[in-house]
């Protein structure tokens, strides 16, 4: 017993010896090649088992014909081993930098492609990884795209909408100061209706940039659909007259909700303010509040004849007209943007789709209770 103990004593410390300068070289090549650092641990485990064989040896007097032999079998497998890990470093390596060169490709904007050649599991896992972020960056992309389209259409139809009434502005302006207007209260109340489409075009603009900063602050309290269906009725009554457009509002609910209601009377003024001016004289504009599975929804319906289904998608998007609105006074294209802004801090959602004759707005709000209300 005394004997193995010390055959194993004097084998450890060889071993150990070994493992440590093999600590040593690895933290000296740790920024070096992969294939170095496996020739390094192959060597290491060899030279372990060589200089604890050398230890005991020595300790226990061994033949020389014995230590040759036993050298000659440790120097076979020092080499054998040293040959397997250098091809294993190799083609770690190589996977390695196929899988950068594809990654450094999705760097560059495109897309990741992996590498057909079979890798570690490790390296797998990297490459779906990264085949993942190259997808999550392409709708990124697509979007950031989109929303760069759409600010440079508002650009130019902001630029357009303010041009044109502030050139006649200048010119009823100018016609007053040189005295050659007939009627001057006439030209006044010009004045007076631009100025007001103006302050409401920036009121648009500013209400957009606190939604889009996420400041729109709400004050929600509990109403009936009802009441607030009720007041957007009546303040889009006149509007609806001047256009000849009816307005039916025959499928209330008195259904509880908890909203800010000036933000939400924003949102049905808009949708009605869109419908009526879409819908064509003795046109039908219906409004209607409903409970559903997914909570409360108001919905406004007009009969402007459908909106192209290559365009639904866009109808919420900021600067968004439609193909017949290029000029006042369908707007600047923010209403709809303002609508999906609001219902969407309310925790709700806004959707369009096309119906017979028309198109059906609807926006969808959480019932009283519902978790996650701001």
């Amino acid at each position: 017993m005394r004997d193995m103990l010390l055959i194993m004593l004097f084998a450890f410390l060889g071993a150990a010896a070994a493992g440590l300068l093999g600590l040593g070289a690895l933290w000296l090549l740790r920024r070096r090649s992969l294939t170095l650092s496996v020739a390094v641990v192959a060597a290491v485990a060899v030279g372990a088992m060589l200089a604890g064989t050398l230890a005991v040896a020595q300790a226990m007097f061994l033949s020389a014909h014995d230590l040759s032999v036993v050298t000659t079998v440790v120097a076979m497998a020092a080499v054998v081993s040293l040959g397997t890990a250098l091809l294993l470093g190799r083609w770690v390596v190589a996977r390695s930098r196929e899988l950068a060169l594809a990654a450094r490709s999705f760097g560059d904007g495109g897309d990741f492609a992996a590498p057909t050649s079979p890798g570690t599991a490790e390296l797998a896992e990297v490459s779906r990884e990264l085949a993942a972020t190259s997808a999550r960056l392409a709708r990124s992309r697509e979007r950031e795209r989109a929303l760069e389209s759409s600010r440079r259409e508002l650009v130019a139809w902001i630029s357009h909408d303010l041009r044109t009434p502030l050139a006649g502005l200048r010119a009823m302006a100018e016609a007053l100061e040189d005295g050659v207007v007939a009627d001057p209260d006439r030209y006044l109340r010009r004045i007076r209706t631009e100025v007001e489409r103006l302050n409401g075009m920036v009121g648009d603009l500013f209400e957009l940039s606190r939604i889009h900063a996420g400041t729109l602050a709400l004050s929600p309290s509990r109403m009936s659909v009802y009441d607030l269906v009720g007041d957007a009725l009546a303040g889009a009554d006149p509007l609806a007259r001047e256009h000849g457009v009816r307005l039916v509002g025959d499928r209330i609910e008195a259904v509880p909700v908890e909203v800010d209601g000036k933000e939400m009377s924003r949102v049905l003024g808009n949708l009605l303010v869109n419908a009526i001016r879409r819908t064509p004289a003795d046109g039908t504009v219906a409004v209607a509040a409903e409970r559903s599975e997914d909570g409360v929804v108001l919905s406004v319906t007009d009969a402007c004849g459908g909106i192209p289904e290559e365009e639904l998608p866009r109808v919420f998007d900021t600067g968004w007209r439609g193909t017949d609105a290029r000029t006042p006074p369908a707007g600047a294209g923010l209403g709809l943007a303002i609508v999906r802004g609001i219902v969407e801090a309310h925790r709700g959602r806004a959707e369009v789709r096309n119906v017979s004759g028309g198109c059906r707005f609807e926006v969808t709000l959480p019932v009283v209770g519902a978790p996650g209300l701001p």
